[in-house]
């Protein structure tokens, strides 16, 4: 039930609140539902067993494909956090899409976009969730593209869309060799810890994975299919480059894709599968996702985009995630995958009260604005007073600062990588080393945007010393979701001791049943160092950009022009691939239209003759013939006839005109 609610949401809001404001209190009051019953049924599941309650589909020969609900610690985590982060979302919608035009067509998206992802989590099918991973796909299309008169949403939403079809085929093509392999799509009889796919064993901080019955080559292409899905939808290297251009949507749209649904559908297929992966496949994803990390975080360094900020922010956050998968870290990166949809759904949040009263500021003085540059805020902090300390909540909750949600998760991680490099090789130690120099570069692009939005003087005031200036935090509808999202990025939520990954009750119920508990020096050495000097690099970057610094960035630098061209990645994209994949097009297409359909027109055009001549051969050749036959025959027998006109003499004639001709051919041939 908690899946279906959002549906009839959806299915009410089509046929009878098409244009009405109801809509969103339909879909609100449906996620809330969602949210009771998403409680429930944690209350019952967690920790103490699994349900799989599941039936017949259809039959294909001997085969039975089953459908149903598959309900453990990991489902019923993912269950609660999509409906708890999505009902402040909803709550926020109602007052931030009031104005718009379309608010029913948007809140039944949204009815649709959790939908979709609530019953992702809970399928036990594997082609069930091949169904609702496309249907998050399409949901996100639609709510990227949502404002369509905008050229940048329709460029947005089809660069999102296609870039997810690679991932998409990656995962369908994995599937199709499970089920070839072993003839089930069940998830629970193929990836449970003494499934048929795999069993998993954790040794040594390591994990291990003896695959059962499936060929190497076949193995590595089903991991390859699974990883292109995994980089689409979570954003990773090298499919990364749609989500920055996905805040092209409604900000609420957002908060709801980089906290629980869209990106989390990558990480949560990762924790489903897991025990498919080896050792060499989960060293591949560690050290995909700490470059994903590294990469993205410097990136957000010079951005000056609110929203394009905090989105590379959720690419390096989900690099963690799986990075974190390939040291063996599963419990702590879904744990982070959980402290993470608060915060950046926060951010996200947060960022919308700006963006909107900024626009108004722009609107009310006819200024020509983008209200999402950040270059044209400051000292927001006096002006926007509960939006500003709700950032401070999740802005030190994304550092990973103590007594926050992020501080646990985000330690846990790099904990364990530092436990699982010991005894590798030098490269190896690499990929903790840059996952904490990552951590400091969250640290500082961070606090270079608290500092930029809050503190200081009002840069649009000190352009336009005239303008009149009239902000607010807004009413409940934004004040009453920032405030429940600023305790949720608390450490109370998760764990009683505000400074032990290990008691947060997220670590303990996802963590494999033979993994043992690692102690060393790294649980003090790296959360001491890590946060000791964030703090530094905060306190840098604060003198840098409040004034208090006459140091600067060299814009002219090598360093910051790769890092404010996004690494020239996307320009890449598009003159590399995009243009040789266009110009491949439409040879094709050409080819199509000239070749193809040339041919297929010459022999349009030649059957066209053929039937030509053979109506005329019909006509004149066949008929012409049998209607000559026809008058000859008729002729002899006109002539004939007159032979039997009953006169004697004729016919001693005709018996006197034979014997002629007999003795003449007699004649002949004598």
């Amino acid at each position: 039930m908690a899946a279906v609610l959002p549906f009839a949401a959806f299915a009410v809001n089509f046929l009878v609140f098409t244009k009405s404001k109801v809509a969103g209190w339909a879909s609100t009051l449906a996620i809330l539902g969602s949210s009771v019953l998403a409680a429930t049924v944690f209350a019952r599941v967690w920790n103490t067993h699994t349900i799989h309650v599941q039936t017949v589909w259809f039959t294909i020969g001997a085969t039975k494909v089953y459908a149903g609900i598959l309900l453990n610690n990991l489902s019923v985590l993912l269950l609660g956090l999509v409906s708890v982060v999505a009902l402040p979302v909803h709550v926020y919608g109602t007052t931030y899409m009031k104005d718009d035009e379309n608010f029913s067509l948007y809140f039944r998206y949204l009815s649709f976009f959790c939908f979709s992802m609530l019953a992702l989590v809970i399928v036990d099918s594997l082609v069930l969730f091949y169904a609702f991973w496309e249907l998050v796909g399409f949901s996100s299309y639609l709510l990227i593209g949502f404002w369509y008169h905008r050229d940048k949403a329709v460029a947005a939403n089809k660069k999102a869309f296609i870039m997810n079809r690679i991932g998409d085929i990656g995962l369908l093509s994995a599937i199709i060799i499970l089920f070839v392999q072993f003839g089930t799509f069940d998830i629970d009889a193929l990836f449970r810890s003494d499934g048929l796919v795999a069993s998993s064993v954790l040794a040594n901080g390591e994990w291990t994975s003896t695959i059962n019955h499936l060929p190497a080559m076949w193995h590595y292409i089903a991991f390859a299919g699974i990883f292109l899905a995994v980089a689409a939808k979570s954003s990773q290297f090298p499919l990364h480059t749609w989500l920055p251009d996905a805040m092209e949507g409604p900000t609420s749209v957002s908060a709801l894709i980089h906290a629980a649904t869209m990106v989390a559908s990558g990480v949560f297929l990762l924790g489903r599968v897991y025990p498919l992966f080896n050792a060499g496949e989960l060293t591949f994803l560690a050290i995909i996702g700490c470059f994903t990390a590294f990469m993205a975080a410097t990136i957000a360094l010079t951005q000056n985009d609110l929203k394009r900020i905090l989105a590379y922010s959720t690419v390096s956050q989900l690099g963690y995630m799986v990075m974190a998968m390939g040291v063996g870290a599963y419990s702590s990166s879904l744990f982070h995958l959980a402290t993470h949809a608060f915060f950046k759904c926060l951010l996200f949040l947060v960022a919308g009260v700006i963006i909107h009263e900024v626009k108004h500021i722009s609107d009310e003085n006819n200024l020509d604005i983008d209200p999402q540059n950040i270059l044209h805020m400051g000292g927001l902090r006096k002006r926007l007073p509960v939006t500003f300390w709700v950032a401070i909540v999740g802005a030190v909750a994304l550092i990973g600062l103590p007594l926050t949600s992020g501080y646990l998760s985000k330690d846990g991680i790099l904990i364990q990588a530092f436990n699982w490099s010991d005894g590798k090789s030098g490269i190896f130690k690499l990929v903790p080393a840059i996952a904490t120099f990552t951590s400091w570069l969250t640290a500082f692009y961070v606090a270079r945007l608290i500092v930029k939005v809050f503190f200081g003087e009002f840069r649009l005031l000190q352009m336009k010393p005239n303008i009149s200036v009239h902000i607010s935090d807004g009413g409940w509808g934004y004040k009453a979701p920032l405030i429940l999202l600023a305790l949720c990025c608390l450490f109370p939520l998760f764990s009683i001791n505000p400074f032990s990954y290990e008691q947060a009750w997220p670590f303990t119920g996802l963590m494999q049943a033979n993994a043992p508990a690692v102690e060393g020096a790294y649980h003090l050495v790296v959360p001491v160092l890590v946060n000791v000097v964030s703090l530094l690099v905060m306190y840098g970057a604060y003198r840098l950009y409040s004034g208090r610094s006459t140091w600067a960035f060299p814009q002219n630098n090598l360093l910051f022009r790769i890092s404010c061209n996004e690494w020239y990645i996307d320009r890449f994209y598009n003159r590399v691939i995009v243009k040789y994949v266009v110009a491949l097009s439409t040879a094709a297409f050409w080819f199509d239209r000239k070749v193809v359909d040339g041919f297929i027109h010459l022999l349009e055009k030649t059957g066209q003759l053929v039937a030509k001549a053979a109506a005329w051969t019909d006509k004149y050749i066949i008929d012409g013939t049998l209607w000559l036959l026809a008058q000859i025959v008729q002729a002899i027998g006109n002539f004939t006839r007159r032979f039997q006109g009953g006169k004697i003499q004729y016919y001693l004639y005709s018996m006197l005109l034979a014997v002629i001709v007999f003795f003449v051919f007699k004649l002949i041939w004598t």
